[in-house]
Formats: C-alpha cells, structure tokens, sequence
C-alpha cells in the first residue's frame, strides 16, 4: 500500500497549566527536510524530535510546530525593580521637575529593565508534550495513508488506460504491415523495371524489422505490470515508480518513432499523455 508524501497532523491535549498544540504538514520532496518549532524552553529536546519524525515519516518536507498556551497569570517575565528604581533616580537628576509616571516609562525602555527567568525542564511535562506529538504524527500518517488509497486508484485507472492503447497499437500493426508492403510494390511497378524477388523479399523483410514494435510492446507490458506489483508493496517505493515510469516512457517513445502509421501514432500520443498525469502524481509518493 503506498502513501502520499504530503499530509496533515494535529493534536491537542489540556494540562493543569498550559494547552498544548501540536501541529506537523508535509509536502512532497526528493529527500527528507524537517523544519522543528519548539518554546525556548524545550529547544535542548530538539535532535531526539528529529530523530523520531524522520524514522516515522521518513520522506519529504516536514514542518513540525509545538505551541503552549498558558492557562494561568503566572508569567516568566518580570520587571526588575532594583534596575529599574535606579534609572528613574538617575532621570531624575537629569529631569527634576519630570512627572514620575513620564520617568517610569522612560525607565522600562532602558535596558536590563525587564527580565525573563528561564524555566527549567520538567521531565514530566515534556512526557506528556511528547504524547501529543505521537498522536500528531499518527494522525499525518493515517491522512498519508488514505491520500495514498487515492493515488493508487488514479494509478490504476492510467495504467489501465496505457495497457488497452499499447494492445490496439499491436492490432494495428498487421495492417500497417500490410500498408507498407503494398506502397512499396505500388512503388516498384511504377518504375516500370524488374526487379529480383528474392532480394525484394529480403529487403522488405530488413526493412520490417527495423519497424517491429514487438520488443517494445513486450517490455512497456513488463514495466506496466511491474508498476502494479510495486504499488502493493509494504515499503517506500515512491523513488522505484519514477524509474520505472522513466522506462515506460522510454519504451513508448520508440514505438511512436517505429510506428510509422497515422492511427499508431494518436495512440501513442494518448499514452504519452496517460503517463505525464502518472509522472506528476508519483511526485507525492513516498
């Protein structure tokens, strides 16, 4: 079962003091990139997050954010009065007859005026911050997982699609055969000359197989129905469908310089363009 690269994720959990929130997206990338957003206080605890998100997520541009809000009017800011009780008096010399409410903005402008007291960790706070993000990345898996339901009916249905031009392109190829071995007789008996049959024979024939889609037909069939196999497997394979998308391509390029027939060629034309829509979705594959 495969799954999107890109995808949601939020938690959200109530504790005595604080709301945490916890939110974490991710969009398509050729690698892993996170991007964490933790409060000052937890930034120590941001390597072992990283490490967690990209063992679980593995893929992709992740951005992952943890909010508290305080539900309480205790702040870690205070005003520092001793600082601030001296430059009021230092104002005061410079502006005896200032109004003390003037000095005391003038005052907490000036530095060292306010002060914020770092909190220290609480182990058992961080344990319940990382219950919230568990659930949060479990829930971006799950929207991953059924955005990857998605994608895989859509790559059935393109698949699908290819797989019935590619087999009336093959019908065609009896009567294009048959097309080009009539032009060239027609061509032959306009010139009014004879002409050796068996070096006909021999020519037309040399001349066919440079034109044979067989080959090609055998291995666009093989990559179509390897894509299939790969999109039931259990691992990542976002990476293995694009080259195998590359060698799908590869083969129905040949085929439209092979084909040689107007009706082959709109076929190939519509395959071509199957693909494309294929190429753009396994972008967001993991």
């Amino acid at each position: 079962m495969i799954q999107s690269m890109t995808g949601f994720g939020k938690s959200t959990l109530q504790m005595a003091d604080k709301k945490i929130t916890v939110e974490v997206k991710s969009l398509n990338s050729k690698g892993l990139d996170v991007s964490v957003r933790l409060p000052s206080v937890y930034r120590e605890m941001e390597l072992g997050l990283r490490n967690k998100i990209s063992q679980v997520l593995e893929r992709g541009k992740i951005d992952l954010s943890v909010y508290l809000e305080n539900s309480t009017e205790v702040t870690s800011t205070r005003v520092n009065a001793p600082i601030v009780k001296a430059y009021i008096a230092q104002l005061r010399e410079i502006l005896p007859d200032a109004d003390q409410t003037e000095l005391m903005k003038m005052a907490v402008r000036m530095p060292d005026a306010i002060k914020t007291e770092r909190d220290e960790i609480n182990d058992d706070d961080w344990k319940i911050i990382e219950v919230a993000i568990d659930e949060a990345l479990k829930n971006i898996c799950q929207f991953r997982t059924s955005e990857g339901i998605a994608l895989e009916k859509e790559f059935l249905y393109r698949i699908a699609n290819i797989m019935s031009m590619m087999n009336e392109t093959v019908a065609l190829d009896t009567e294009r055969i048959e097309t080009v071995k009539t032009r060239l007789k027609t061509a032959i008996t306009e010139l009014a000359t004879t002409v050796d049959e068996n070096r006909f024979e021999q020519e037309l024939i040399y001349y066919l197989e440079k034109y044979d889609i067989t080959e090609e037909k055998v291995r666009l069939e093989n990559h179509l129905n390897y894509f299939i196999e790969t999109l039931a497997g259990t691992e990542a394979n976002g990476r293995k469908l694009g080259f195998i998308v590359q060698e799908m391509g590869r083969e129905i390029n040949t085929m439209g310089s092979k084909s040689n027939h107007a009706q082959m060629q709109k076929l190939v034309v519509q395959m071509k363009d199957e693909l494309e829509k294929i190429k753009e979705q396994v972008l967001n594959v993991l």
